[in-house]
């Protein structure tokens, strides 16, 4: 069994690990690397959050920010409204059409806006974000505001941002 890591070293290494991972890595999986519960990993995440490092907690665990990744990919934030069971083909037809989804917003009534960081960028993404949503059994963020929502959409061209909004109003998926 290998040794507990402590406090600040073990936050150290989690920067270290997040930094050189260009995929996200699990909280359970920093954990086990750790020898210490997932919940030490959170906690210990926050704090690091507190010091100001650039890592976010997305559907696939947490990923460290690298300084300007695609500055000359452009971004729209895009106001949709769908049923729980239409989301699959609504991030489809974001990805289909070679824009990435980098995360959804919704304004709730009490909190303001509430974000979460999705990063999808092909139909495999989409396919592991829903299957964990169903096997948590967890609620869209949508289901709280009635279907309406924002994404927040990267594409290379704005070209590809235009024909991914036409696409979805087609789908009815566009709030007018």
């Amino acid at each position: 069994m290998s040794k507990k890591m402590i406090g600040k070293r073990r936050r150290e290494q989690l920067v270290g690990w997040l930094q050189s991972s260009t995929t996200p890595i699990t909280g359970a999986e920093l954990a086990n690397r750790s020898n210490v519960s997932r919940q030490v990993i959170v906690q210990d995440i926050s704090l690091l959050k507190a010091q100001n490092y650039p890592i976010i907690a997305t559907s696939n665990g947490y990923l460290f920010l690298q300084q300007d990744p695609s500055p000359a990919s452009y971004r729209r934030v895009i106001a949709c409204k769908h049923t729980p069971a239409q989301t699959r083909e609504e991030l489809y037809t974001i990805v289909d059409h070679g824009a990435s989804i980098e995360d959804v917003i919704i304004e709730h009534p009490i909190y303001g806006d509430l974000k979460a960081s999705l990063l999808l960028d092909n139909r495999m993404d989409v396919d592991l974000f829903v299957r964990k949503i169903e096997e948590e059994q967890a609620p869209y963020l949508l289901e709280l505001t009635d279907g309406v929502h924002n994404h927040t959409i990267i594409a290379n061209e704005e070209q590809q941002l235009d024909k991914v909004f036409e696409a979805l109003k087609q789908k009815g998926f566009i709030v007018e």
